[in-house]
């Protein structure tokens, strides 16, 4: 595996630090900006919408510019509004800097996914796939109880510094080590990419990464509540349970990495059969602490290996897309990780019983199951294109 693609994963670990970190940080950031909690937590619905909404236009814009350059200012530009961010008196601004921040954010990571690609063979590119969501994952093992932590002792703007002195390694060995050409081939336009997009396989991807994602962040939203409220653990043991969540996530991610070739095979479809269930025993078992971590480690492996499957199942039915495949398999990805809490916030807010989030997830997990086995062709069906 090419040293560069450890070091855009090191980049993604960072930007997700800054994605996730927020959720410790929301107190002190309404206490020192005299806005409410709720405000404050905008935030982070904001960072989603610019991920969202960004990773097309950057993943389009990008694709034409060399990539070193492309990749170095995504992330000079991911630095510099951080350190806005840790300094500003005003909400709005800070508001600013976390759209400016998803969207670029979106940008690095739709292009480092397309070029971690690029770099490999082809039966390699689920592993390099892996190497960077892992980035991913151990942002939610180290980087986010990590940014809890110090913005507890140093308060949320040390937090977003850190953020910003973590991209300069990553920055420094892009700028020497990134390829310098441009990412598309010139052969391919962007209304042809666009038109491999909107086929069937492809659109069945993202659609069950959107859902499995949305899954996973609904009950993972509403994890750290669960722990206090329905277990009723210290606060204490809320960044051991996060922790246990990503451990389960990191090596979900890896085993993934190594089976992955593009396919869906039968170990995978079981696991995804396996998921649904998972969060309904979650939902069931939740006020005891051993079965709560034990089945946060599991529901971390199966959420975030099936994920990662997913994502790799994308860049490999849409390999004749290679500029925007990687943008909409961020967009599907985030698609998820916005709707899924908003339904989970919707479901606790009607009942007040915040295990409902884990059967939010529950039915999520099962509609991407439903939807796999309507896309299956009939044998019959099967029959005729064989002919053909």
């Amino acid at each position: 595996m090419p040293v560069f693609i450890y070091v855009l994963g090191l980049a993604v670990f960072a930007q997700g630090t800054s994605e996730f970190m927020l959720s410790g940080l929301v107190p002190g950031i309404a206490r020192d900006l005299s806005v409410s909690v709720g405000a404050a937590a905008s935030l982070t619905s904001a960072y989603a919408i610019g991920m969202i909404t960004g990773a097309p236009v950057m993943a389009a814009l990008g694709a034409r510019w060399p990539r070193r350059r492309t990749l170095a200012g995504f992330l000079t530009a991911f630095v510099v509004v951080h350190v806005i961010g840790a300094v500003t008196t005003d909400f709005a601004v800070l508001f600013g800097t976390r759209i400016v921040a998803a969207i670029v954010n979106a940008g690095f990571l739709a292009v480092a996914m397309s070029v971690a690609t690029a770099l490999v063979t082809p039966a390699k590119k689920g592993r390099a796939t892996a190497v960077l969501l892992s980035g991913v994952t151990l942002s939610c093992v180290a980087g986010v109880p990590a940014g809890a932590l110090l913005g507890t002792w140093s308060g949320w703007r040390s937090a977003f510094g850190a953020v910003s002195v973590l991209c300069l390694p990553a920055l420094a060995l892009v700028f020497r080590s990134a390829p310098a050409g441009a990412a598309r081939r010139h052969d391919l336009s962007v209304r042809q990419e666009v038109r491999v997009l909107k086929s069937g396989s492809v659109q069945l991807a993202l659609t069950l990464a959107a859902l499995v994602n949305g899954a996973t962040f609904a009950t993972f939203a509403y994890l750290a509540v669960i722990a206090t409220d329905v277990a009723h653990l210290p606060a204490a043991a809320v960044p051991g349970l996060l922790a246990a969540f990503g451990v389960g996530a990191f090596i979900g991610v890896n085993a993934a990495g190594l089976m992955a070739d593009g396919q869906l095979r039968q170990g995978m479809v079981l696991a995804m059969w396996a998921l649904p269930a998972g969060w309904a025993v979650l939902a069931m078992t939740s006020t005891q602490t051993a079965p709560l971590f034990i089945v946060a480690v599991v529901q971390g492996g199966l959420s975030f290996g099936i994920g990662s499957t997913l994502v790799n199942r994308v860049m490999h039915v849409a390999a004749d897309a290679p500029s925007l495949s990687g943008a909409f398999a961020t967009v599907a990805l985030n698609a998820g990780a916005f709707l899924g809490p908003l339904l989970a916030g919707a479901a606790t807010g009607a009942t007040g019983d915040y295990r409902h989030a884990a059967w939010v997830s529950a039915a999520l997990a099962a509609t991407a199951i439903a939807v796999t086995a309507a896309s299956r062709p009939s044998p019959a069906h099967g029959k005729r294109e064989e002919a053909r």
